[in-house]
């Protein structure tokens, strides 16, 4: 009863109201980069791209997770698993909902230094949303032209430096023990142009055995070096020590006490501490005849201690890997862009094209995890991933209203591990593997109306194994020489643009199709085992509407259905279990929706906005064999905003889960030992103050 009361609740607030800004979505759907690497108008590009502003990314949010303020883009899922151990959990159209931790199957950028590795594998952690001046996101085919695992892209841009002098901090105090403090400072002078940003944010944990603390720093210099030459400087860096890790739970466990941490976590302190810094500089060089150059060189360093709740009697065993990864890792790369507007019988013509070049070298070592402390050496090995790129492609707009999209990325993906743990019974499992990849696509956008567009387009794309899931083979050492990268082919139409004068509508059908899906074929032991199945297909919609309405009012709506499934079936387990075609994708809601209604007062600068998420049953193993609930939830956030002299403080309060639901926030997919589950918090509230003032 409590349940449908709820439901009936938020079914109505949803209709009714809702805040946060509404123009905080796009401030501006005219220009976005991600689709030619170059700034061009949304509506000639054949792809679904959001825009979300720094208003949406920063007013009344935490400003912790990249999850908090991505609800409103359709098509995507971000979840924050209550576990800063293991990352938010993110997928787009269904690509890398499988993850078990990091991102997977979605190429992530941070002002074009990649967070993705060349392998696959992401992080978002290192994502400043204080001094973020906006995110985009694409879907769809377009994506394919990043690369390996480009099933999206997310793209973070930080923001210049206010034309005047400037600094700012903020305070956020909420439940279990959730504090964040964070500083800025920018401005101008001259040719340089800067913006940095300190911020330490620590939780008890909503779960036992979650604490964490955070430190990060962020910053960017540019320099006029000339009237055609501009030099981008961009650094950041995260430490994240000793941050616990609660394990998934079991149906039976989240029944008894969601708030209950799994036994081995404590048994064997399961805990993760990192720390990574990375810096990169990009050069843009205008040249005659409508040509620019741009070249970029980032370099990082990543180094990661984690503690896994493994047996001691496996990992014991001669071939076992222990249960402590230590591992050191460099990466880095390059990019080479010539970038060309011109004309094409008598018609705009823009090329893009350009070589990149990414590598990461890893130094990796497992130790018997002693129920917490560090024993003997169990692995030792040394393995590097590199790519080359090379891509190219052509935007023409053939009439006024119409304009075409080429391009053809090739990709080369090399995979060696040197192992230098050769003792007794374990072998030398050293090898190598290399993939490569040719991704073609094609699109149309028509401009029906002055602010509106119909496009289509089409393409394929592709996703290795990452390191991780090529480290263990079925029935014996060595890498997994086996597994083959999956290979997708996407399709889509869309709508997009603006009715009227205020009403900005999205409107996308999608259809992929992907052979060779990377899945799970047994974990136990510590050890995950990855395999290739058949076929599989991801077809839905998405939608979206954001407008004005009377009375200081503003509405947000973002709408997704997918149908994600086996197109063919195939055996898993060590039982060899059989998966029949139909079982859904894991990990996959079918609908999610996201409302928000949002009410100023700018008399007093007076601000409310409630939000509501839905998402549908997701399924946690091929096998269908259990599912975390369909949930809806509302959060609610309120507050002031007011001026003093060349002064700014904003006071907000949040009321998240308002109605007190209890639900699953995320699933663990295919977890061995049955704890799928990571319960999300009851109501909670947190206070956010900031301060900001121009010099």
């Amino acid at each position: 009863m409590r349940s449908l009361q709820n439901h009936a609740v938020l079914v109505t607030l949803a209709t009714l109201l809702v805040a946060a800004p509404a123009a905080a979505q796009d401030a501006d759907d005219g220009v976005v980069v991600s689709a030619t690497r170059t700034e061009r108008r949304n509506l000639e590009i054949p792809a679904s791209i959001d825009v979300i502003s720094a208003a949406t990314l920063r007013e009344g949010q935490p400003k912790v997770n990249l999850s908090e303020s991505l609800g409103g883009v359709p098509g995507l899922v971000a979840q924050n698993r209550q576990n800063y151990a293991q990352d938010l959990q993110l997928s787009i159209r269904g690509f890398g909902a499988r993850a078990a931790f990091g991102i997977r199957g979605v190429k992530l950028y941070a002002d074009g230094i990649p967070a993705t590795m060349p392998d696959g594998q992401g992080q978002a952690a290192n994502f400043n949303l204080a001094t973020a001046q906006r995110i985009e996101v694409m879907r769809g085919p377009l994506s394919a032209l990043y690369g390996n695992a480009s099933g999206g892209v997310i793209n973070l841009y930080t923001a210049d430096g206010p034309k005047r002098p400037t600094v700012s901090g903020d305070l956020l105090l909420g439940a279990y023990g959730t504090r964040r403090a964070g500083a800025q400072a920018g401005g101008e002078s001259s040719a340089l142009n800067y913006i940095a940003d300190w911020s330490q944010f620590h939780t008890d944990g909503y779960r036992d055995h979650s604490s964490a603390d955070r430190q990060q720093s962020n910053a960017k210099l540019k320099w006029l070096a000339g009237e055609d030459t501009r030099v981008t400087f961009v650094m950041n860096t995260l430490y994240q020590p000793e941050t616990q890790d609660p394990l998934g739970l079991t149906a039976a466990q989240v029944s008894e006490n969601p708030r209950q941490v799994a036994a081995p976590a404590t048994l064997y302190n399961t805990r993760k501490t990192v720390r990574q810094e990375q810096t990169g500089a990009t050069i843009e060089q205008r040249l005659d005849g409508g040509d620019r150059l741009r070249a970029s060189l980032y370099l990082g360093d990543r180094q990661v201690r984690q503690y896994l709740s493994i047996p001691l009697a496996v990992q014991n065993a001669a071939t076992a890997s222990g249960g402590v990864i230590d591992l050191g890792r460099n990466f880095g790369g390059m990019s080479l862009n010539w970038i060309h507007d011109g004309v094409l019988a008598g018609r705009p013509l823009a090329f893009t094209g350009g070589l990149e070049r990414e590598m990461m070298q890893e130094r990796r070592r497992g130790y018997i995890n002693d129920f917490g402390d560090m024993g003997a050496l169990k692995r030792d090995e040394d393995d590097k991933v590199d790519s080359t790129n090379l891509f190219a492609q052509a935007d023409w707009r053939f009439t006024e209203r119409a304009s075409a999209t080429l391009g053809l990325r090739r990709t080369l993906v090399n995979f060696d591990s040197r192992d230098h743990y050769i003792v007794g019974a374990n072998p030398d499992d050293s090898g190598s593997a290399n993939f490569s990849n040719t991704s073609p696509v094609a699109g149309l956008a028509f401009r029906v109306a002055p602010e509106l567009s119909l496009y289509a387009s089409a393409g394929r794309g592709f996703e290795t194994p990452t390191n991780t899931e090529l480290a263990y083979r079925s029935g014996g050492t060595g890498l997994n020489f086996d597994l083959k990268p999956s290979r997708s082919t996407n399709a889509e139409i869309g709508l997009k643009g603006r009715i009227g004068e205020d009403h900005r509508i999205t409107l996308a059908r999608f259809d992929t199709t992907t052979r060779d899906e990377i899945v799970v074929d047994t974990a136990g032991g510590g050890r995950t085992i990855y395999k290739n199945a058949g076929r599989t297909r991801r077809t839905g919609w998405e939608a979206s509407w954001q407008a004005p309405l009377p009375a200081g009012f503003d509405v947000r709506l973002a709408y997704t259905v997918i149908d994600a499934r086996y197109a063919e079936a195939f055996t898993s387990g060590a039982a060899g279990d059989t998966v029949p075609a139909g079982n859904k994708l894991p990990g996959v809601p079918r609908t999610s929706l996201y409302a928000e209604l949002q009410w100023h007062h700018f008399q007093s600068g007076f601000s409310t906005a409630l939000e509501a998420r839905h998402n549908s049953q997701v399924y946690v193993d091929d096998q269908n064999s259990d599912s975390a609930p369909a949930y809806t939830i509302a959060n609610l956030r309120m507050g002031f905003a007011h001026k003093t002299g060349d002064w700014r403080f904003d006071e907000t309060l949040r009321i998240d889960n308002l109605t007190d639901r209890t639900y699953i926030g995320s699933v663990i997919v295919a977890d061995g030992n049955g704890r799928f589950f990571e319960p999300a918090p009851p109501r909670s509230l947190a206070i956010i103050l900031s301060a900001r003032r121009n010099f």
